[in-house]
């Protein structure tokens, strides 16, 4: 059955502190941000105090949505979601304003109940990390949200009044003040969420990753399945908790507005690690938006690996040979899987990933395509990779290109990267390079030969009929590579 044609869709998520539009290429399973643009209005700024929406910040989410309409009229979208969130749910004139809305902008506008913004939450995790287990915590303007992950998708959901309007923002920071309401808040529900893996979503704990990244001298600032140990996240939180709002500000990066709302979020986070036992954080760069997207999609098409989908898609980009990344795994994958794991159960996806990949780059110049690959894939938007995991197929695809070793970030793959999967990376892009030259890059002639491995020995043999395949200088000489960096004993049959 083919898979659903490329198509665009758009979210536009009114929060209760910003006000975004997302525009996505939709390529089966693989999701791809193409347009983004925030406007921080505050809308829920008062919500604390007066239980009603900021006048400054309706006027400006109105003027962003009505330059959002007009983008979207021009782009037509195949699909358009227009949600809003805890202020114009908990507002008292929250309906009036998602009436004027529609009358100034045409927007029809879905408010969330905290149920449904909980249980969209944690589909984007699940659409970014499909293995995620735990607790999903979304922290927002004026609420944060709590789901558990269940083995059959999002499970337990509650919203809490933990989002930094909720917590006084416009009286100012008082630490104190802030942690009893965290301890008063959370402890009703504390026992129910428990959990070892909690993955962050929100930009102010997006913020707080990236401000760890920088405090750890941490190299790769990819802020999508970033772990954090609960030790050190604790350590940041109580940080960026006791500096000043001038302080923040000076943090590169770090906008006016959120250097206002983050020793809020630090402190919201500081509870939850010693209410919920926490050991581990894992920031999560998809949320309600990428759910939406997740929930819509064919049910076959949500099945698919989204790391496999998403290097097809990437490599599908710039390939020549539509068939040869299947064609590829098809080769390889029976005797990689004879080697000893060196990623606990991921290895197979890995190894079909990256024969995905082996058309990326094949439309650049050959002098350079290597260390242009390698840097693509290390920071690619896509979904199910963890860090390690980056490092791993960045190599690869690095040595499928050049069999000298010289990455241009080596420092990068020698800290995420222990020697074992490091030379099981140059092996894997080794062995795609043998593959693509044996066969050139035709997966159908590809199929007429045989890799084995066995405890000495690389095996390389064909069909009969096809001896002639396996002849020549360059086939022998990349083989002889495979072997060396596997170190076993090269067998050409």
């Amino acid at each position: 059955m083919p898979f659903p044609a490329p198509r665009d869709a758009a979210v536009i998520d009114i929060g209760s502190n910003s006000v975004r539009l997302v525009v996505y290429r939709l390529e089966g399973r693989a999701i791809w941000t193409v347009f983004n643009e925030k406007v921080l209005a505050g809308l829920g700024r008062d919500l604390g105090a007066h239980g009603r929406l900021s006048p400054e910040g309706v006027q400006q989410t109105l003027a962003a949505l009505k330059r959002f309409r007009a983008v979207l009229e021009a782009v037509a979208p195949a699909e358009t979601f227009v949600v809003a969130t805890a202020a114009a749910r908990e507002a008292s004139d929250g309906p009036a304003f998602v009436a004027r809305v529609k009358a100034e902008t045409g927007l029809t506008v879905r408010v969330l109940s905290g149920e449904e913004e909980a249980h969209y939450a944690a589909l984007g995790v699940l659409a970014g990390a499909p293995e995620a287990t735990g607790v999903v915590g979304d922290l927002g303007g004026a609420s944060l949200e709590l789901v558990r992950l269940e083995t059959t998708g999002a499970g337990l959901g509650v919203t809490l009044p933990l989002g930094p309007f909720s917590l006084g923002l416009s009286d100012g920071f008082d630490g104190e003040r802030v942690r009893r309401l965290c301890a008063q808040r959370l402890a009703p529900v504390a026992s129910a969420f428990k959990t070892d893996s909690f993955h962050a979503v929100g930009g102010a704990w997006r913020n707080l990753a990236l401000l760890h990244m920088r405090l750890s001298g941490y190299p790769l600032h990819v802020v999508h399945q970033y772990e954090i140990s609960a030790a050190e996240a604790l350590d940041a939180a109580r940080l960026v908790a006791h500096q000043s709002k001038a302080s923040l500000e000076r943090i590169e990066g770090m906008s006016k507005k959120r250097s206002e709302t983050l020793p809020y979020a630090a402190v919201v986070l500081e509870s939850l690690i010693e209410q919920l036992d926490l050991k581990r954080i894992e920031i999560s760069a998809f949320g309600v938006r990428e759910g939406l997207l997740f929930e819509a999609m064919p049910p076959r098409v949500r099945g698919l690996d989204p790391l496999i989908e998403g290097c097809a898609s990437l490599g599908a980009r710039q390939g020549v040979a539509d068939d040869l990344g299947r064609g590829l795994e098809a080769w390889l994958s029976e005797a990689f899987a004879t080697l000893p794991p060196v990623f606990d159960g991921r290895d197979a996806v890995l190894v079909a990933a990256a024969c995905r990949l082996a058309d990326l780059g094949a439309r650049l110049h050959p002098d350079h395509r290597a260390d242009l690959v390698f840097e693509q894939v290390l920071r690619a938007p896509i979904a199910g990779l963890g860090h390690a995991e980056r490092a791993f197929l960045a190599t690869a695809v690095y040595a499928r290109h050049s069999t000298a070793f010289n990455p241009p970030e080596l420092e990068v793959v020698e800290r995420l990267l222990n020697p074992a999967r490091l030379r099981r990376a140059r092996a894997l892009g080794a062995t795609i390079r043998l593959g693509c030259d044996l066969s050139g890059r035709s997966a159908p002639l590809l199929a007429r030969s045989r890799l084995s491995l066995d405890k000495a020995h690389l095996s390389l043999t064909a069909e009969a009929g096809y001896a002639d395949l396996l002849l020549g200088e360059q086939t022998s000489k990349r083989a002889s590579t495979v072997a060396q960096l596997l170190g076993l004993k090269l067998k050409i049959t």
